[in-house]
């Protein structure tokens, strides 16, 4: 990640710039940093895991990586791979794709774990302490390198595992119930021809 010389004091700050290109940024503490593009198998995993979510929760309501979330604290954002949120956020994103803190959390948001350890214990523990703290009602990590998905529900504002899926298990949700997924087909992307 490019770290710009660019400081926020506060979300509404950081909402008004315009650089003038399309390019995505978190904001850490006021400080902008430029989110480089995700890998290839990221993106076909998270574009797989859309396809299958699609018809559950219908295309107003399943956000890409393109859905801002702002988070509490310092000036700060997250871009989550998949994200569902209620259908009274849908007119709200119109104008721009940024869920803001008055708007209420999303449904659900699903972060797809990259190889290595600090993707790992981005999405293993920063980003869950700050779903969290957002009060996020459900949390997916998927997680290709152990062929697992791991559900967290929110509780007493405290995320506990739901269900760890794997293999042949059906994935059921708190959020949207019993799905007619199985793990492997989340976790399996086809090869292209």
């Amino acid at each position: 990640m490019v770290q710009l010389n660019q400081r926020f004091q506060s979300c509404e700050d950081y909402l008004a710039y315009d650089d003038g290109t399309n390019n995505l940024y978190e904001l850490f503490n006021g400080e902008l940093i430029e989110v480089p593009p995700e890998s290839g198998f990221n993106v076909e995993t998270a574009n797989f895991l859309f396809a299958l979510l699609l018809p559950i929760v219908g295309h107003r309501r399943l956000r890409g990586h393109g859905l801002e979330l702002e988070m509490r604290g310092e000036p700060r954002n997250r871009y989550p791979d998949l994200t569902v949120i209620y259908k009274e956020q849908v007119e709200q994103l119109n104008r721009r794709n940024t869920l803001r803190i008055s708007m209420g959390p999303p449904m659900l948001v699903v972060e797809i774990v990259g190889p290595g350890k600090v993707q790992h214990n981005r999405d293993y523990i920063a980003k869950r302490g700050q779903y969290q703290n957002l009060g996020i009602p459900e949390y997916w990590i998927v997680d290709p390198q152990t062929a697992t998905i791991l559900v967290l529900e929110l509780g007493d504002g405290v995320y506990c595992e739901a269900a760890m899926f794997r293999g042949e298990n059906f994935l059921s949700s708190p959020q949207l119930g019993s799905l007619n997924i199985k793990a492997q087909q989340m976790l399996q992307i086809p090869k292209s021809a």
